[in-house]
């Protein structure tokens, strides 16, 4: 689940009881990101913390070692269709750099044309809505970002 909303501590025990085995919050959206990462976990749930394109990653990085995923927002949240950030793969790529074994996803503006910038710079999960839904061939345009996600993941195991 990525929770949307302003007081994310509301929805820990609904979204578990609802069968959601990962939840994933915006870091701006809570005062005490420790306690809904511990709440989180004692519901049975992986965590994911996300961050919005004004928000630096070091906001991000004392909670790090305590989460699951890392979520880039590459679009400001709140609806489809929008173009991709380019300004946010410093980002990720300090987060791999930092926390290589952390996943990292991308959200927003993700398509083939986008895809390479972010496989590079470190994601190894991605968001992408519009550039499958709306394309001809759903599936080849799946194939190809997993595609290249594995192949830039196996790139920097291999660099290691």
């Amino acid at each position: 689940m990525h929770m949307m909303v302003s007081r994310p501590e509301q929805w820990v025990k609904p979204m578990a009881v609802a069968g959601a085995n990962q939840y994933t919050f915006h870091l701006e959206s809570t005062e005490n990101p420790g306690a809904l990462i511990k709440d989180i976990r004692e519901n049975g749930m992986k965590v994911g913390l996300a961050i919005k394109p004004g928000t630096t990653v070091e906001y991000l990085a004392p909670w790090a070692n305590q989460i699951d995923m890392a979520l880039v927002m590459t679009v400001e949240p709140g609806f489809g269709g929008q173009k991709f950030m380019e300004d946010m793969m410093p980002k990720v790529h300090w987060l791999r750099t930092q926390f290589p074994s952390l996943d990292i996803e991308v959200d927003g503006g993700v398509g083939p044309d986008t895809i390479h910038k972010c496989a590079e710079a470190g994601a190894n999960m991605i968001v992408s809505g519009s550039a499958i839904m709306r394309s001809d061939d759903p599936r080849s345009v799946i194939n190809l970002l997993r595609n290249v996600c594995s192949e830039a993941a196996q790139k920097r195991s291999l660099d290691r």
